[in-house]
């Protein structure tokens, strides 16, 4: 009897696929026809009317796919049901193609669906701030320069524009892509400040790095002053930890200064947001804050190639929550934005690892990087610039879209 030697492949990404197959020496025709057959996907549709419901899993079994619903939609004993679409990448797209001809509003459904498709599939190449770009053909790796006396970590380490300087002039020459310069700690407990207090921290800071560096720069700021000031004197981005919840006139500020703009996901401000940190759905809760966050920017003027979205790691959530995230941060790819990760030497690696001191996390940060570039994160807020660089750019060649 001939033995055949088989094996599993792991083809996560289409590129992965195409190039099986071109080893293989498959039809080019071959391989357009049967790409999308190779990587399955599992997208979660929420509170569908029943009829609705029905519908889809009908026109899903019909395309050999499969849908999931809960018990008694099929009798409509229930008023509606989330549903679990279960099918390749061709699937999917079959399916976008028939539900348009079905009634109950499922030409909607379609087409979310493919929108959502091609947000999971094609990652944003670029991110645009006020008078600059950053090319996403590799991670971009974010210096974090904090002039605050009581920031968890670097705490007063770069209070004075010399020591911020040099600070920069370090982190330039480590290979950062941005800098992020903060002027109010926002570490779980954290008080907030005063706008003029804030804005006599970063401005001069700003203003120096911005005459010595031409590296772009972001500042981290929940207030629309500041970030008016600090953009007027030659910042590009405004990270804002808020998602833009806290200042109303925030999103205004940055459209019409044509700034780059980071919006976060937190529960509540720095000195509550630990006090619930229970979730029916964390990376649901998320993913619709960020949307409702970017939808704001949108509405107020700023164009989709200037936002960046961040899940808020240790921001209202618990160890369990961060793991919960950063086990599926490629979920976060379905709403289109360059994804901004920050776990740079924070407590819930600490908790893991048995460090209390933020000085032993180095190497617990470094590997959500690593994890995080494979899973589709694309820019990373870190405190130690030289290693994640070296990690990030390691972690980027071992996957398939370099």
């Amino acid at each position: 009897m001939n033995r055949f030697d088989l094996r599993v492949l792991d083809l996560e990404t289409e590129v992965q696929v195409l190039s099986v197959m071109t080893a293989l020496g498959v039809d080019p025709a071959g391989i357009k026809k049967m790409a999308g057959k190779a990587q399955s996907l599992n997208v979660l549709i929420e509170a569908v009317p029943c009829g609705s419901a029905n519908i889809i899993k009908q026109e899903m079994l019909a395309i050999g796919a499969d849908a999931a619903v809960a018990r008694g939609s099929v009798t409509c004993s229930r008023p509606q049901t989330d549903v679990l679409l279960m099918g390749t990448k061709k699937q999917l797209h079959a399916l976008v193609q028939r539900l348009p001809y079905q009634p109950f509003g499922l030409a909607t459904v379609a087409q979310q669906l493919h929108t959502l498709l091609i947000h999971y599939s094609q990652y944003p190449t670029y991110l645009v701030g006020k008078d600059c770009r950053l090319e996403l053909d590799r991670p971009q790796v974010m210096g974090i320069i904090n002039v605050t006396p009581d920031s968890f970590y670097d705490g007063g380490m770069s209070c004075t524009i010399d020591d911020a300087l040099r600070q920069a002039e370090l982190q330039v020459a480590a290979g950062a892509d941005i800098l992020d310069i903060g002027g109010e700690s926002t570490r779980p407990g954290s008080l907030s400040v005063a706008a003029q207090t804030e804005r006599d921290r970063v401005v001069p800071v700003v203003e120096a790095i911005r005459s010595r560096f031409t590296i772009p720069i972001s500042v981290d700021t929940t207030k629309a002053s500041v970030a008016q000031s600090v953009l007027a004197c030659g910042a590009n981005f405004v990270n804002d930890i808020s998602g833009l919840t806290f200042d109303p006139n925030m999103a205004h500020v940055v459209a019409q200064s044509g700034a780059g703009l980071f919006v976060m996901h937190t529960r509540g401000r720095p000195d509550v947001m630990q006090k619930d940190t229970q979730y029916q759905d964390l990376v649901a809760e998320v993913i619709s804050s960020l949307r409702y966050s970017t939808c704001l920017a949108i509405e107020a003027g700023v164009s989709r190639d200037k936002i960046s979205i961040d899940p808020g790691i240790g921001f209202g959530k618990s160890v369990k929550g961060n793991l919960e995230i950063l086990k599926r941060l490629s979920e976060l790819r379905g709403l289109g934005y360059p994804v901004l990760l920050g776990t740079s030497r924070k407590s819930f690696i600490g908790n893991i690892l048995n460090q209390p001191q933020a000085e032993q996390r180095l190497n617990g940060s470094l590997a959500t990087v690593s994890l995080a570039v494979a899973r589709g994160v694309q820019l990373f807020r870190v405190h130690d610039v030289e290693a994640t660089r070296h990690v990030a750019d390691m972690a980027w060649a071992m996957t398939a879209r370099c």
